[in-house]
């Protein structure tokens, strides 16, 4: 460039001009998603986080269907096909409306359809992906149980054969979309180890009700999954996956998702910190024209645009076939870790306002309280780092 070259303008949206890394594709991607959740989502989810509910969830999944939203980054069956960074950008989108809306939507692609698309055989696949995919059944993935969360190896959900059946008894815990899920995929020990099963939630023996009294990710459907003597053929078995490497790859696929999808809920917070500061007056001036207001807001455009681009870089890293687990947990633990700081100090620059529903920024702090713990805990993913650069295993 000339030294007489002109450069473009500065843009408090995107100061670090990551937009030129995208795609027009891309661009459509996210402006499709955002535009549907200016309509379909931020009217009303002040309303819905309040009373601890998420109305019209399956009308809510069909319209993301149509969008293709679900199962995004899948091929075939229904599936949109699109590039992993497609996926991430509609995930901050959604994470920028409510943390619930992005939790509908990573869990029925990224662990329920993405188990059934990796693992499952053809029949699974043919009878179940092309209807999650377009919204019309919605799917659950059952892994943590109510003892046993970040040591899924010691899970007690136990699947014993009957004749040419499969039995299967146990309970999860803290399950995404349980209560409205046609279909549930289920982790169980077994002789031959941890397998997956493919369980309508019609079947006789399985329930899921709904868990209440939460003060995070109020606008989501979260439940217990409770399995009393299900039988299953031999056919509900998923036949690619034994053992741990199978729920773990679907667990990563996820909190890609949720790299992306944390970026999102910081900068709904940054975004109302910014324009409170511009509009409200104290000592005769803006409260934005104060050094400490300007510092507060510099370090949380700082945070919030290196987390992004820490997760195009992961996306690229997807979309080429060379991102590590590691790398995801990289991702996963600085930007929930990064999103909850932006969202605290937006908070302290909107005062007594930032507790209140008419701003988003308590709203989604208190989701990424929960976005911090699922997927993986702080811990878990400082051990994963941990051991990735020492070789040495401090698990156990």
């Amino acid at each position: 460039m000339s030294a007489s070259a002109k450069l473009p303008p500065f843009d408090a949206a995107d100061p670090l001009g990551i937009d030129d890394l995208l795609e027009p594709e891309d661009l459509a991607v996210r402006d499709t998603v955002r535009g549907w959740a200016a309509d379909r989502v931020l009217p009303y989810v002040a309303d819905w986080y309040e009373k601890g509910e998420l109305p019209g969830i399956r009308d809510l999944a069909r319209e993301l269907g149509s969008l293709g939203a679900l199962g995004m980054s899948l091929t075939g069956y229904g599936c949109a096909g699109a590039s992993a960074v497609q996926y991430g950008l509609a995930c901050l989108e959604l994470e920028a409306a409510d943390s619930g809306i992005r939790s509908l939507v990573s869990v029925q692609g990224s662990l329920a359809m993405y188990a059934i698309h990796r693992f499952g055989s053809e029949e699974q696949k043919r009878e179940w992906l092309p209807r999650m995919a377009a919204g019309e059944v919605i799917g659950c993935f059952g892994l943590t149980e109510p003892d046993h969360g970040s040591d899924p190896a010691a899970l007690r959900t136990r699947a014993e054969r009957d004749g040419g059946d499969w039995v299967l008894n146990g309970r999860k815990m803290w399950i995404t979309n349980g209560s409205v899920a046609g279909v549930a995929v289920v982790w169980a020990r077994t002789e031959e180890g941890i397998r997956g099963f493919v369980v309508p939630t019609a079947t006789p023996g399985f329930s899921a009700p709904e868990i209440k009294h939460k003060w995070s990710l109020r606008a989501s459907v979260t439940s217990e999954l409770v399995l009393d003597d299900v039988r299953l053929p031999a056919t509900a078995v998923l036949p690619e996956a034994s053992g741990l490497r199978g729920p773990l790859s679907c667990l990563s696929h996820a909190r890609y998702g949720i790299v992306w999808g944390a970026m999102g809920a910081a900068r709904s917070s940054f975004e109302a910190a910014l324009g409170y500061a511009t509009s409200r007056e104290q000592f005769g001036r803006p409260i934005g024209g104060f050094q400490l207001t300007q510092a507060k807001l510099a370090d949380m455009a700082v945070e919030l645009h290196k987390g992004i681009l820490l997760a195009h870089h992961l996306g690229r890293r997807m979309d080429a076939g060379r991102l590590r687990p590691e790398q995801v947990s990289f991702g996963k633990l600085n930007n929930v870790r990064e999103a909850i700081g932006i969202c605290r100090t937006a908070r302290t620059i909107l005062g007594a306002n930032g507790i209140s529903l008419e701003y988003p920024v308590m709203r989604h702090a208190t989701n990424l309280e929960s976005v911090l713990t699922y997927e993986g805990t702080v811990e878990m993913h400082q051990l994963v780092l941990g051991k990735a650069l020492t070789g040495l295993d401090a698990f156990r």
